[in-house]
Order: C-alpha cells, then sequence, then structure tokens
C-alpha cells in the first residue's frame, strides 16, 4: 500500500529508489509502468494517463513509450539474444531500421559477438546486459528497472549499472532504478527512499 506518492520527473533524470522488503517499491514501478492502476491519483507521462485508455490502446503505449528490465531477464529460451532484443518490434508497424538498431544497441552492451547465442550460452550478466537493450529496443522516454542486479556478483553488477547511466546519458531518457544494493543506489545524485508507504528524498542532489 502506497500513501501520498507524489513525484515530477523530467528527461534527463536518473533516480534510484531503496527501502526494506514489502515497502512498496515495486508495486510503485508498476504503477509508473501502466501495468497496475492506481487506486487514487494520476499517472501522467507525454501528458498521456494512459488507465484513461482502452487495453489494446494501453499495451501500445507501454511499448512505444516504457522500457522495463527486472531482476529476472525473462529472456526467450528459443530465441538469439538478436532475437530477444528484437521482441519489442514484433507488435510494431515494420521498421526496417530495426535490425540496425539492435545491433547497435548489443554493440553497446558488449555483445556484439555473441547476436546468435542463445540465453542457456550467457552468463547472468550477460543476459542481463540482453534484456537492457530490449528495454531500449523502442526508444522509450521511461525506462523502469527492478533489482536490476539483484542476481548478479559484484562485478556483473558493476557492469550493468555503469551500462544503465551511461547509456541514460546518451538517451536522456528518464530512469528509475530500484534496488536493496546501496553501493548501486549511492551511484545515483538523486535517490529515495520509500519507507512506511511514502516516498521521500534522501541523499545529495536529492
Amino acid at each position: 500500500m502506497l500513501s501520498d506518492v507524489s513525484i515530477r520527473l523530467s528527461a534527463g533524470d536518473a533516480i534510484s529508489i531503496t527501502g526494506p522488503s514489502g515497502s512498496g517499491k515495486s508495486t510503485l514501478l508498476y504503477i509508473l509502468g501502466a501495468l497496475e492502476p492506481p487506486t487514487e491519483g494520476s499517472v501522467l507521462l507525454d501528458g498521456v494517463n494512459p488507465y484513461e485508455l482502452d487495453e489494446r490502446s494501453v499495451s501500445a503505449f507501454r511499448n512505444r513509450k516504457i522500457g522495463f528490465v527486472f531482476q529476472d531477464h525473462h529472456l526467450l529460451p528459443q530465441c538469439t539474444v538478436l532475437e530477444n532484443v528484437l521482441v519489442p518490434t514484433l507488435p510494431a508497424p515494420p521498421d526496417a531500421s530495426a535490425e540496425a538498431r539492435a545491433l547497435d544497441l548489443l554493440d553497446q552492451v558488449g555483445l556484439g559477438s555473441r547476436l546468435h547465442h542463445h540465453p542457456h550460452e550467457l552468463s547472468g550478466g550477460e543476459k542481463q546486459r540482453v534484456a537492457l537493450a530490449r528495454a531500449l529496443m523502442m526508444k522509450p522516454g521511461l525506462v523502469l528497472c527492478d533489482e536490476p542486479t539483484g542476481n548478479l556478483d559484484h562485478d556483473s553488477t558493476e557492469v550493468v549499472t555503469e551500462l544503465l547511466l551511461n547509456l541514460h546519458k546518451q538517451r536522456q531518457d528518464i530512469l528509475i532504478v530500484v534496488t536493496h544494493n546501496p553501493e548501486v543506489a549511492a551511484k545515483f545524485s538523486h535517490r529515495y527512499r520509500l519507507s512506511e508507504a511514502r516516498l521521500q528524498p534522501e541523499g545529495a542532489g536529492s
């Protein structure tokens, strides 16, 4: 349950959110990501409240406007790395530039040589980098990450976190990362804590 949560973000903002288990961090991301409607209040992204759209329209809106990275990569095991990154383009109209964009993203996350590998052939960190490339495939304005390094070792956590931040700086999207890892949270100049159902800024730059 969340209470009186209010936040306003602009393109180029990147924030981390910490808080105890069960405080509502994932619920907040699902609400912001047009996956779970709030019981009160509203969500606006580019001036649109996705919860006022019909089911088909909200799915299309989510696909175009929002990228998700979860703790579990959720890659399709039967698909190659390149095919997994192209998955978000399937519901969209044909786009001749899609494969070139996917190849570029995979180069940026250091997987340009792994295009035709399948998920079982990748390390945990590599799988999460594929998930990151997939999340950015449709050039979303909002990128939501729910414990993106939760299943990774220290070195992979460092790599994935730096990639998240570096790609964000290039794209100037809105990046929201929920994490239990204080080292990951500390890399963000704007940090929030969700506790007792309330979201409060904390730390330098907030």
